[in-house]
Parts: structure tokens; sequence; C-alpha cells
């Protein structure tokens, strides 16, 4: 009798388990494959490898689950993806921008606002793109990769498929990444077209590979100083994402009030989960959380966001993907050819500026 009077109370919350189960075994799985030497050696981290799960499994066994796991699959899409960036903040603090000086955080910033700006620009003025392809493309390259493209999703509000190639592309070229950046120091040794020696070419590692692991598999290639380096530039990169998704929901929402077939302005569709990645970042950067509990923060973060890509790789058919042709990778080549080309060019016009060789070192 009891339990008959309870079961609609919990009905809601017992209709997720099979969706959300499915997606923490994949999560769980990506996490065990992430800590294999042979993946990280190739900057492939949990995020890539729970989507490429995901797909393999919605391509091949999960049609006939779908009907029991969609509601829960579509809770760890949404929901569990906003939490997951919200606690994306623990992993930085206002100290990590403080320590790679002016220098670090104006070629950050300036990497990531050309890379954008020239993949909204490339792609649908020159390759046709959609415009959620093009940004979604541009966000993964110009900012933090997997996580930025799954970020910029709901602001978008784009379709599944569009995220899973911006996604592919991601993989693709900052594994691509991993083995060019230390032949390419090896390089820069004799040109020193990047200036500030190892520290320096960690700086511009960080601000131009495209995911966390990638960036650690490259620098760590190149040696510890640049490794050091490269993470602190990538995590102040990282904290940049919170008011690009702002600027982005303000001008999606002013773009929308001057279409003509809006009778009204559309309000801003401010992303509350971005802001609480800001709020979290500054919380943290007052230090008042043992490191043990961070390190619990950051690990419920990282089964979040495997279980968010799971969930998209679910939802994700190889035939769409298909359909969206070479086009979104070849943005996302010309995206890394100029991250590559244009980042060394940045950060040695800002060390010029501040005075080189002592500005890149601050």
């Amino acid at each position: 009798m009891t339990a008959t009077l309870l079961t609609p109370i919990f009905a809601p919350g017992l209709r997720l388990l099979p969706g959300l189960a499915l997606c923490a075994v994949l999560a769980a799985c990506a996490m065990v494959l992430g800590d294999l030497p042979s993946f990280q050696a190739h900057g492939l981290g949990v995020l890539t490898l729970a989507i490429v799960l995901g797909m393999l499994v919605g391509n091949t066994v999960y049609p006939r689950w779908a009907g029991a796991s969609g509601p829960g699959v579509h809770v760890a899409k949404q929901r569990l993806l906003r939490l997951g960036v919200v606690l994306y903040g623990l992993r930085l603090t206002t100290q990590d921008m403080a320590s790679v000086g002016l220098a670090g955080v104006l070629v950050d910033a300036l990497v990531l606002g050309s890379t954008f700006a020239l993949a909204c620009w490339v792609g649908t003025r020159w390759l046709g793109l959609d415009r959620n392809t093009a940004m979604l493309v541009g966000m993964g390259s110009a900012v933090c990769g997997a996580a930025a493209v799954m970020a910029t999703g709901p602001v978008l509000r784009a379709r599944a498929e569009q995220v899973t190639v911006a996604v592919a592309t991601v993989v693709v070229f900052g594994t691509l990444a991993t083995f060019v950046y230390p032949l390419l120091y090896a390089w820069n040794l004799q040109a020193q077209w990047v200036p500030g020696g190892a520290h320096g070419f960690g700086i511009y590692t960080g601000s131009t590979i495209h995911e966390v692991a990638q960036v650690v598999a490259a620098a760590r290639a190149i040696g510890p100083e640049a490794a050091d380096a490269a993470v602190i530039a990538k995590m102040v990169r990282v904290m940049m994402l919170a008011p690009v998704l702002l600027a982005l929901s303000a001008w999606l929402a002013r773009e929308g009030a001057h279409t003509p077939a809006q009778a009204a302005p559309q309000p801003l569709a401010i992303p509350w989960f971005a802001v609480g990645f800001v709020g979290m970042v500054l919380f943290h950067s007052l230090q008042w959380l043992p490191v043990s509990v961070v390190a619990v923060g950051n690990q419920v973060d990282t089964v979040l966001l495997a279980m968010a890509m799971a969930a998209l790789g679910l939802s994700t058919q190889l035939g769409a993907i298909r359909r969206a042709g070479v086009r979104p990778l070849l943005l996302a080549g010309l995206l890394f050819a100029w991250l590559v080309v244009g980042g060394a060019g940045i950060q040695h016009g800002v060390a010029e500026i501040i005075s080189a060789p002592a500005g890149i070192n601050r």
C-alpha cells in the first residue's frame, strides 16, 4: 500500500534512472581509458573518449533502449552539462590569471577573439556553413575544445549533430597539435619566433592548443617549465569562456530584436551557468575550501561532464555527421593553421609591445 502511494512521487525520478545509469557507465569507462598512458600521450582526454563511446553505443545497440533511456539521457545532456560547467570553476583562480602576467592574458584574449571572429567570417562567408556550426567550431578552437563547444550549444540552441561535428574537429586537430608543437619548439630554438624560451613557448602552447589534455600532452613533451606555463595559460583561456558566452548571448538577443520577422525585441537569454562558473572561480580564489574538497569537486565535475558528453554521443547519428560534409573539418583546419601561425605572431607582437624579452617572462 505504501509503495503504491509513493510511486507517483518517485515516478519522475525513476524514469530518469535508466538513461542516467547508461551515461554513468559510459563516463566511468571513459575515465578508466583516460588514465591509460597510451591515450594520455596523444592528448585524448576523458571528455573526448566519453563522446566516442557514446557514439559507438548510440549507433549500435542504443536505439533498442532509447524509449526507456531517453529521459535520463536528455537530462544528462542538458542539466548535468550546466552543473558541470559551473563546477569547472573549481579548477581556476584569479591568481592563475595573475601568474601569467599582462602579456599572457593579452595573448590569450587576442588569440581567442581573432580565432572566433575568423571562424564566423570564413565559416559562413567562404565555406557556406550554417552559423551555429561555424560558431561551435570556432568556440572549440578558440577557447577550450569540447567543453567550450558543449557550453556554447545551449546558448545557440544547436542540434546534437552540430555539437558533435564541432567536437570531432577539436579531436582531430587538437590531437595533431600534440605531435606538431614539440617539433615547432625544436625549430623555435633556432628561429626564436616565439620569445621567452621554454616558458614563452609554454604560454604559446596553452593559448593555441584546443583541449586541456592536449595542452598537457604537447607541453610535457617539451619540458616541465613549458608544461607549467602552458597549463596556466590554458586555464586563463578557459576562464574567458564565461564572458564570451555572455557576450554571445547578448549579441544573439540584439540580432533577434533587429530581425524583421520579430514582432518584439527578444529578451537577453543570460546563460546562468556561465554566471555560476564565474562565481565559482571567484569563490575558489578565496581559498576557503580544503584541498581535499576541491579535489573531490573536480572529480565530480569530470563525471558530470563525461556523462553529458556520453549523452551527446548517444543522441548523435553518424548519418547526420556525414551529411555535414568536409566543410566543418576544412574550417577547423584553417583555424588550426591560424592558431599555429597567427598565435605565434600575436605572441611575438605582444612581446614587442611590452618590451620583450622581459614581457613574456613576467
